[in-house]
């Protein structure tokens, strides 16, 4: 498969393998957060006798909708993380950096990993990145319209509810 590596056979050491993730990578995860992107992973799987460790290296864009005004924009991402491989016919919950595997296996399919790692390098806002001038490039006729439904700030909205404000003496007799 495309994103499996091959440990069985492998010298002890250090093996450098690389995957690319693109919108068929994508396609494959139902309701994913992603459709379109380019990821390049770089793994570097270390092999000893007591243990084996992955390291990953993810860099790339991810297409996203900005919450400011709704436009597609290419967010870029970047994310480093280290898993443990450990084997076992059951998993454990050994923390959220151990993969686990059958004793029998000889490979391991990364494409879950690399989705996950990829979801997590996702920022909570998404808003477009600042150009050059330290400026967000978002769609400006959006914007516009969106500040003509903004409330107006009232006075009615400063005043405290009586029921309020007796919670609060109530809080600082405490």
């Amino acid at each position: 498969m495309k994103y499996d590596i091959e440990f069985k056979g492998l010298k002890e050491g250090l093996h450098d393998f690389g995957f690319e993730a693109d919108n068929k990578f994508f396609a494959h995860f139902e309701e994913s957060l992603v459709e379109n992107g380019k990821i390049t992973v770089k793994v570097i799987f270390e092999k000893r006798s007591s243990f084996m460790k992955l390291h990953f290296d993810i860099t790339g864009w991810l297409e996203l909708a900005c919450d400011r005004c709704l436009d597609l924009y290419q967010q870029p991402i970047k994310n480093e993380t280290e898993i443990f491989v450990k084997f076992g016919e059951k998993e454990f919950d050994d923390g959220e950096n151990v993969l686990w595997v059958n004793p029998e296996e000889h490979h391991i399919n990364l494409a879950q990993v690399i989705y996950e790692y990829v979801s997590l390098s996702i920022p909570l806002r998404h808003v477009h990145p600042k150009n050059s001038a330290g400026k967000r490039d978002c769609n400006r006729e959006m914007i516009k319209k969106l500040k003509n439904y903004k409330h107006p700030e009232s006075k009615s909205d400063k005043l405290t509810d009586p029921r309020w404000e007796a919670l609060r003496r109530l809080e600082n007799n405490n």
